[in-house]
């Protein structure tokens, strides 16, 4: 089932609320408005300034049902807000001054209205720092049940569709962890394959990659994903899960019957777990160079909320695609038990 099938039908159906901090980056303006005509979401809420609202008024005309900008720092709900964000943060010592710095920081807002179930989901990062969208959905949002590392994920759409679900894949982890523990490999594996799984629609088939297929080399940084391996399995020995595998043994049918034809998953592998942040940043913006995919994310994994990063030369078609992806997130998060 392709993106647009699955992703952009079923967010639809879902009907989320999404909060979008950045009403200052037209890109973001536009994408939100754009979200909700086409039914991607159920409401969009810039956070925004009087002097920003206006601005977006003049320049857009009257804002359709279903929009709206909040000032936060007029918000009659702010300082309930304020008191959610204390009590997240207690533990390090923060005084009230340094609360009601915070919140006004309209990521940090907008994140507290998904925290508090104000809100649906986030998208943020068009025009603001990874590191702070990052530290945002660590100390705000927090992990989800079972998991104790944030990742990322790019889905990649596009591509020759002798690969993955016909041209689309999830690559891992190509924002995060620059060096990552087994522990941590094996939560980025487990992550993605539920992007598969509940966001793209497709039965996860996960390969853990290395420079190496199936013991034809020996080194420390091969057992680390064998490590790795074996702990998805002990988690999820229903998952469709092989390492160590090269790429073209992750992804060509030949090759795989070359170099490991007993494999679940080699020659057709629709999710690919990079053994290090290095590896997986290159090959990401290697494929979104050369190969001609259009990349989505990177998408945050791991957490209890539903909330995105952008990179910051994304398009405007990137942001409603990604709106339409927090959707889906929502909902796979709704589902688990509480």
């Amino acid at each position: 089932m392709s993106f647009e099938q699955h992703v952009l039908r079923k967010a639809r159906r879902i009907g989320a609320r999404i909060v979008l901090p950045e009403v200052w980056d037209r890109r973001v303006v536009d994408a939100g408005i754009l979200a909700l005509e086409r039914g991607l979401a159920g409401s969009v809420t810039f956070l925004g300034t009087e002097q920003e609202r206006e601005r977006v008024r003049r320049e857009k005309g009257p804002l359709p049902g279903g929009v709206q900008v909040l000032d936060q720092l007029s918000d009659p709900g702010r300082s309930r807000l304020a008191e959610r964000y204390f009590q997240l943060r207690r533990h390090k010592g923060i005084g009230m001054e340094e609360v009601a710095e915070a919140v006004k920081n309209p990521v940090v807002y907008g994140a507290l209205l998904v925290k508090t179930g104000m809100a649906d989901g986030m998208v943020a990062g068009a025009a603001t720092t990874s590191g702070e969208v990052i530290k945002t959905a660590l100390t705000v949002i927090g992990m989800r049940q079972n998991y104790r590392y944030l990742s990322t994920c790019a889905i990649v759409l596009g591509l020759n569709e002798k690969y993955g679900n016909r041209g689309e894949l999830v690559l891992a982890d190509p924002g995060m962890n620059p060096d990552p523990t087994p522990e941590q490999l094996a939560e980025i594996a487990l992550a993605s394959a539920d992007t598969s799984q509940h966001v793209l629609g497709e039965r996860p088939r996960v390969a853990m990659l290395s420079f190496s297929t199936r013991g034809s080399a020996r080194h420390d940084k091969v057992d680390r994903v064998l490590q790795a391996l074996r702990l998805v399995r002990e988690r999820r020995p229903d998952l469709e899960v092989d390492g160590e595998l090269q790429m073209d043994a992750a992804l060509d049918p030949e090759v795989a019957r070359l170099k490991c034809p007993d494999s679940p998953v080699a020659g057709r592998a629709n999710v690919l777990v990079y053994p290090e942040l290095n590896a997986a940043n290159i090959d990401v913006k290697s494929i979104e160079l050369f190969g001609g995919g259009q990349m989505l994310g990177p998408i945050m994994q791991g957490l209890s909320g539903a909330m995105n990063d952008l990179s910051r030369g994304c398009k405007t078609e990137d942001i409603v695609n990604v709106i339409a992806i927090t959707a889906l997130q929502h909902a796979m998060l709704q589902q688990e038990p509480a």
